[in-house]
């Protein structure tokens, strides 16, 4: 791509119009990883939302800290802060989320903590290896609206409604999030401790999805995956939960997963109550494109094929 192809030097470039018109699906397409440490921070928040967030003095040096930490010990360090005219309560300090987005034992817990300080005291690698903070456990979701739109000016055009709707319908449920990935896929709804992404919801249907997602259910029109599952198994999971029709979170087990001799395929042993099954996934690749509004250069990204076997 020359330069003057770079659609930074459109304006009216958008990603997410963009992936639509490629016709990308959302299947398997979600952040992996299972350690989440969210943050309240009510901005403004910088491109890298963590190195660049605005800091009261001397909370700088606990940030960097902090960042560092979560990068050591492979947890996901997100910025959340309520909805704009959000009625639920205020934090008298800083409330963090500390989330284990196991695929089949998630957990989470909560606490507000007087201080950058304090959070950065928090014993990280803990976390990174699936193991308790000490913090309040909560059996409360959490739905992460995706606004970061110094991050991707998408993520803040189609964010924001989404967040303000899902405000107004489960107030005390819902944040604002920093990147959270998959910027063209906006609006993208990430519920913890499930890890369960959801891409293009609408303002109209998010309190639909949301309500879904509290029962234990998944709206796999939207899935894009869980994150505790590698984005391989992410598709032949939905690709199982749409043959069955079965949209429970914990409907499915990975017994194992057989990884092709080359790239993100494989097959994936999945069990139900109905009986076990092989998926097998092929993964090739895209046309290069912009992935997001801010790409210098176009990606190829990744595509599945599935094909289901039933064992038992």
């Amino acid at each position: 791509m020359t330069a003057d192809d770079d659609p930074r030097r459109d304006a009216a470039f958008r990603c997410t119009l963009a992936s639509l018109e490629r016709g990308e699906d959302l299947v398997g397409t979600a952040s992996t990883g299972r350690a989440f440490l969210l943050v309240e921070h009510e901005g403004p928040w910088g491109v890298d939302a963590f190195c660049d967030a605005r800091m009261p003095t001397g909370d700088d040096t606990s940030r960097d800290g902090l960042e560092q930490a979560c990068a050591d010990a492979r947890v996901r360090p997100l910025l959340v802060r309520r909805p704009r005219g959000s009625a639920a309560p205020r934090s008298e300090g800083v409330r963090v989320f500390a989330a284990w987005a196991d695929a089949h034992r998630p957990w989470m817990e909560t606490a507000v903590l007087p201080s950058w300080a304090a959070v950065a005291a928090l014993d990280v690698p803990a976390l990174g290896q699936g193991r308790s903070l000490g913090l309040e456990p909560t059996d409360e979701p959490v739905v992460l609206v995706c606004t970061h739109g110094r991050h991707d000016v998408c993520c803040a055009e189609q964010g924001r409604p989404v967040a303000a709707a899902l405000a107004a319908s489960h107030p005390n449920l819902t944040w604002e999030s920093s990147h959270v990935g998959g910027d063209r896929y906006a609006p993208t709804v990430v519920a913890l401790p499930t890890g369960a992404y959801h891409g293009r919801v609408s303002p109209e249907s998010a309190p639909g999805v949301v309500d879904r997602l509290r029962e234990g259910r998944l709206t796999l029109s939207n899935l894009r995956g869980r994150s505790g599952l590698r984005t391989g198994v992410q598709a032949a999971e939905h690709a199982l939960r749409t043959h069955l029709e079965e949209d429970r979170v914990d409907a499915l087990r990975v017994l194992r997963w057989e990884p092709a001799p080359q790239g993100p395929g494989g097959v994936a042993h999945l069990a139900h109550a109905s009986g076990s099954w092989a998926v097998t996934v092929i993964a090739d690749r895209r046309d290069p494109a912009p992935l997001t509004c801010r790409a210098g250069r176009p990606s190829a990204a990744w595509r599945w094929g599935t094909a289901l076997t039933p064992l038992t």
